[in-house]
């Protein structure tokens, strides 16, 4: 069976990291991944937002969405990849920084916001 990014579409509010706390995940904007169809998204946490390259792999029978990514960090250009699985209907994951950070994430998918896919 092919893997779909279709589960995946969609913006995923992050109600927790690792590394940082929610004070700072929100301290912009509302935490969050946002995925679309065409294998694209972007995302904010903190003084961080970066635009993703996707991917849609199989993991043990699961489908895991791998990705890459650019943006920056209080105006400093930073890049890195990350991965992410849906469990039990919250999308948990890592995200890395390019010789740098990195950070579990969990998150909820937004049930209120309209995506323009």
């Amino acid at each position: 069976m092919k893997a779909t990014i279709k589960p995946f579409v969609g913006t995923w509010h992050i109600v927790e990291m690792e590394s940082w706390d929610q004070k700072y995940v929100n301290i912009e904007v509302p935490g969050h991944f946002t995925f679309k169809k065409g294998g694209v998204g972007n995302f904010h946490f903190g003084l961080v937002g970066g635009e993703m390259d996707c991917c849609i792999e199989r993991d043990n029978g699961r489908e895991r969405i791998d990705f890459t990514w650019e943006g920056q960090d209080e105006m400093n250009s930073v890049s890195g990849r990350g991965w992410a699985v849906i469990k039990n209907g919250e999308l948990h994951g890592r995200i890395f920084f390019h010789l740098g950070d990195d950070s579990m994430f969990r998150a909820l998918k937004s049930r209120t916001v309209k995506h323009h896919e």
